[in-house]
């Protein structure tokens, strides 16, 4: 008897929110490829929906030139690689678009690119630039894989704020690095192993603003069998809370691609 095949399946979710008059959020789902992203464009600035799409629209043909087995079936190596190179292009983009059209002056993004290689073991690479963040959900405990680019987390970090002191600093919105205000970004690069149960959740600042880190593990305890159902749970719940953002959540789970469920352990607590 032929052994199911397993891979990891991502679903993601945009929605405007209660307050905000467009949307500035993009996402990138590609399973095939082992290849998803979430950005959010500057709402500060003009053309924050433009800076978004563009930057989903540029590592989409970066993983479209890939070779056939795609760019996740490759070395550690070949992951950070495509990673960067995802991230500059990405920046590349965005920057000549903004120099070129005169209304688009200044606009940027954040970026968080996940990538899996399942073999030989599973590993989760990421590469982020501003404040999107990316979660692993695992038996009931939910761990921050990024760290925000943002003036904030640098006085935290600094020991100049609490977290707490943090949630309402007047400059909390504002960050430190992004996709396409200048020639040229450094991502930053982490990786963590998998096990078949984890919850991979990727999220705009929409949701963060709405929702803490106590209330996100909650959810994903109760979310049922797979990432639709979370995507959906929080998202409504950042909408309940006020919705003063756009919301953008994407999650990836451990699949059996030949039966198309998503193992039940996926989003067990």
């Amino acid at each position: 008897m032929t052994a199911p095949i397993r891979q990891w399946i991502g679903y993601g979710l945009s929605d405007i929110g209660l307050i905000r008059a467009s949307n500035q959020d993009a996402l990138l789902v590609l399973n095939d490829h082992g290849i998803w992203a979430v950005a959010d464009g500057m709402g500060g600035h003009a053309g924050g929906d433009v800076a978004s799409g563009l930057a989903i629209a540029a590592i989409r043909r970066l993983a479209a030139e890939a070779p056939p087995s795609g760019p996740a079936a490759g070395s550690m190596a070949d992951a950070e690689r495509f990673l960067r190179a995802s991230v500059q292009a990405a920046n590349r983009r965005v920057f000549e678009e903004s120099a070129a059209v005169r209304s688009l002056r200044g606009m940027g993004t954040t970026l968080v690119v996940l990538m899996i290689r399942d073999s030989p073991r599973p590993i989760a690479y990421l590469a982020h630039v501003g404040d999107s963040r990316a979660y692993l959900y695992r038996h009931g405990a939910l761990r921050l894989l990024t760290r925000d680019h943002s003036l904030v987390e640098d006085y935290i970090r600094r020991g100049l704020l609490t977290r707490d002191q943090a949630a309402t600093h007047p400059r909390r919105h504002v960050l430190t690095r992004a996709i396409g205000l200048d020639p040229t970004v450094e991502a930053e690069i982490t990786q963590a192993e998998l096990e078949p149960n984890d919850l991979l959740i990727l999220c705009t600042d929409g949701l963060t603003k709405m929702l803490d880190d106590q209330d996100l593990a909650l959810l994903a305890a109760k979310a049922g069998q797979g990432p639709a159902e979370l995507c959906r749970a929080l998202v409504a719940e950042a909408n309940r809370r006020g919705g003063e953002d756009n919301v953008t959540v994407l999650v990836c789970a451990y699949r059996d691609s030949r039966s198309g469920s998503i193992d039940k352990a996926s989003a067990a607590a």
